[in-house]
């Protein structure tokens, strides 16, 4: 997720949840990572709109058939490709024997009608354009003849696309209007409805073809989602009188979702997007905690707590783009004498998983409230098994935010996998079950606690009075205050190996991770967040802290996803490769495999290699954002390292990190480099493992208004400088998704035959 522009929303929790700083007594045992070989060699840049290499009568008895030849023996999966190295190059970076096209950009035309984009702030119809911060996406697949869905569908799929924010330099939406927009209040309704729109999701058909995938222009699947399409509000949320807005008097709907990031699928067919730092769009007037009722007030507790403080102004302004009902949604103040009368709870209704199906335009949208509201990145499913209960992963991406779990009520039923309605079933699995949330312990254990009204310390927590299960999945925040949680470095995606059924979360960093805490917005470094470190990028001061994230891993009790303990430890820790390998390059990275800021997480379904995408400021001197690309071992695979911490009185603080195995040059390596000033964020890719989409979000998104009208002062072109679109090496830049394959038609990212599927 894009946090450039995004402070407010990563210092909200003030709770007294304690630090981990026991110290380990044991180490952990070793076990063998996984064996992999070398593949192809070089790398390629992004130079046009692919990537070329730098360096089967009568009733007779027929005679048996001769048996037929074994089956070569499956060979391992190896990583089949060479490293790239580090770039500041305005391109894309990927390895030689590969090719990149770009196929979806910021305001392409997404039916027939609509002209092409002339990227010059005049295009209009965004609602009916690729919207702006490509972000997560997840491919399903359709029949050849492109009327159903088929699961095992290569040749032509649709993509589900979350479009997360917008590049500015001040209110206004920068790029998208010829002399980069009105900064000043009021916003005019033309700009306004331009950045509204550019927001939401996107579905879109892509088709390979002789020259490759391409999104279907005209295609009838084709549409997009903007914070106005109606939505429909489901779980134990629905119709609460939290829910109860000017716009819906019973509290079961509301219009849109915002600021998507991460993005999951589900086993019967359906779309899950993550809504994040949503509340940064609304305002509140200056005296309306007052209005509510004080300091104490519930609804000025829980406005606290997501990060709205009274006399909070919105990231766009957009409240005052009119008299109309769609800007006054964005103003949060309590204005009217009931709840009908204003906007006072729209906040409630946004930081949801919701679900759409992306086959079938007729189905209303969901927000499934039973997972809890934060700032949800990606929605990851567990293992599935027959006759047993369904986990989704979660995280909430701010600093000193929470991991969290929801297991459904209902137990797996595999006629469920091709329903007749998917979205119903989606009601079935995801309305009711257990929302827990996680503790980290120091010897490497942890532990599920469930968020119920019923569990003593929510229900009788001093901070916030609860009153029923709808209040504790909507201020979800608030019930992991009360029950003491883990507080983390950013969590950020999450996936789940397809194979051992591990759980992997990024940390992104924690500017605040402290030796010695000075504030209640700091934490103290612990054993799932063990590092503290200064390590600044060229001509910035820098401060101690988590400046380069890791990547936490946990395995559930006897691998069943149901279970409320689980074991932990760190596959990665970011770091320079030239960093301290005592205090900050734990995992000892090199060159050829370091990185900073793990964002994007996901593992191919196909190949079970681990694709880990980065969203850096830190390390942005040295080399743009990447996306590496490894096979894990498994938890506990590794040792426990005690990092020595002298504080400031002279005493000396032990905290033990429990560090996976070691990567190889054969285990980790660097997959692709992305433009300037972008972010890697994004990735699926079709049935057969042949073709990987991957998004580049807001290159050059390092713009002043003033500059708008002087190209060479625009840190990025890309993708118009490699030949896409309008503009040409002048043009603005443009987030976009690119499609990458290997020239001789093999598996992406990986050699070798032992996959996890067959299709």
């Amino acid at each position: 997720m894009n946090t450039t522009h995004l402070p407010e929303t990563e210092d909200c929790n003030t709770s007294s949840n304690p630090s981990l700083n026991e110290i380990l007594d044991a180490r952990l045992s070793r076990r063998s990572a996984m064996r992999l070989g070398v593949g192809g060699a070089g790398s390629a840049v992004l130079a046009s709109f692919g990537v070329s290499a730098c360096g089967g009568g009568d009733d007779a008895l027929a005679p048996p058939a001769a048996a037929p030849a074994p089956a070569p023996a499956p060979t391992p999966i190896t990583l089949g490709f060479e490293a790239v190295p580090k770039s500041l190059a305005d391109t894309v970076v990927v390895p030689a024997g590969y090719t990149a096209k770009v196929i979806y950009a910021l305001g392409d035309p997404i039916d027939g009608a609509t002209p092409a984009y002339k990227n010059d702030g005049t295009d209009t119809d965004f609602d009916k354009r690729a919207g702006d911060h490509h972000d997560g996406m997840e491919y399903f697949g359709l029949n050849a003849a492109g009327t159903a869905r088929d699961p095992a569908g290569s040749e032509r799929g649709l993509i589900a696309m979350n479009h997360e924010a917008t590049s500015h330099s001040g209110l206004a939406s920068t790029y998208l209007h010829a002399d980069g927009g009105t900064d000043t209040l009021p916003r005019p309704a033309a700009e306004v409805d331009r950045e509204i729109a550019i927001h939401g999701l996107s579905v879109v058909e892509v088709r390979r073809g002789a020259s490759g995938h391409a999104v279907q222009a005209a295609s009838g699947f084709n549409r997009r989602v903007t914070p106005l399409t109606p939505v429909q509000i489901l779980g134990p949320a629905r119709g609460n009188a939290l829910m109860v807005t000017r716009y819906s008097a019973d509290g079961t709907q509301t219009r849109g979702t915002i600021n998507n990031c991460g993005t999951g699928s589900t086993p019967w067919g359906t779309f899950l997007t993550g809504e994040e730092n949503w509340a940064g769009y609304f305002t509140r007037a200056a005296a309306d905690d007052t209005a509510r009722g004080g300091a104490t007030a519930r609804s000025v507790v829980s406005l606290r707590r997501y990060g709205r403080n009274a006399g909070a102004a919105s990231r766009h302004g957009w409240e005052t783009g009119g008299a109309g009902d769609v800007y006054a949604r964005w103003n949060i103040s309590q204005t009217g004498a009931a709840d009908t009368d204003d906007y006072r709870n729209e906040l409630n209704t946004f930081g949801y998983i919701v679900e759409m199906d992306p086959y079938d335009k007729t189905q209303a949208i969901r927000k499934r409230t039973a997972l809890g509201r934060f700032a949800h990145e990606s929605a990851s499913f567990g293992k599935v098994s027959a006759g047993k209960p369904l986990a989704v992963y979660m995280g909430d991406d701010s600093r000193g935010e929470y991991i969290y779990k929801f297991v459904s009520s209902a137990n797996w039923s595999a006629a469920d996998a091709d329903p007749a309605n998917r979205i119903t079933t989606g009601d079935k699995y995801l309305d009711a079950g257990k929302l827990y949330v996680a503790r980290f312990n120091a010897d490497g254990t942890g532990n599920w606690i469930e968020l119920s009204i019923a569990n003593l310390d929510i229900a009788n927590y001093a901070t916030y009075d609860f009153a029923d299960q709808a209040d504790v999945v909507v201020n979800a925040r608030l019930a992991a205050d009360a029950v003491g949680a883990t507080k983390m470095d950013r969590p950020e995606w999450c996936a789940v190996h397809p194979v051992t059924g591990e759980v992997y979360y990024t940390l992104t960093n924690n500017s605040n991770r402290k030796l010695e805490p000075a504030s209640s917005s700091q934490m103290a470094v612990d054993a799932a967040n063990p590092r503290s470190y200064t390590d600044a990028k060229a001509g910035v001061t820098g401060s101690a802290g988590n400046v380069h994230g890791h990547i936490l891993r946990l395995r559930e009790n006897g691998s069943e996803t149901a279970a409320t303990a689980f074991t932990w430890d760190v596959y990665l820790f970011g770091a320079e490769a030239g960093a301290d390998l005592a205090k900050v390059n734990l995992s000892a990275l090199t060159a050829d495999q370091d990185f900073s800021a793990p964002d994007g997480l996901w593992f191919s379904p196909k190949t079970g290699l681990c694709f880990i995408q980065t969203d850096d400021g830190a390390y942005t001197d040295v080399t743009n954002c990447m996306m590496l690309v490894g096979i894990p071992g498994s938890v506990g695979d590794g040792e426990v390292v005690p990092l020595n911490y002298t504080k400031g009185d002279g005493s000396t603080v032990t905290v033990n990190a429990r560090v996976g195995a070691k990567p190889t040059a054969s285990t980790l390596r660097r997959f692709l480099v992305g433009p300037v000033d972008c972010e890697i964020t994004g990735i699926c890719e079709t049935p057969d493992g042949r073709a990987l989409f991957v998004n580049i979000q807001h290159p050059g998104e390092t713009i002043v208004k003033a500059d708008i009208g002087d190209p060479g002062k625009y840190v990025s072109h890309w993708p118009g400088n490699a030949g896409y679109g309008a503009g040409g090496a002048n043009a603005r830049p443009r987030s976009a998704t690119v499609v990458i394959t290997r020239n001789d038609g093999g598996l992406v990212a990986a050699d070798g035959t032992a996959v996890l599927n067959n299709n």
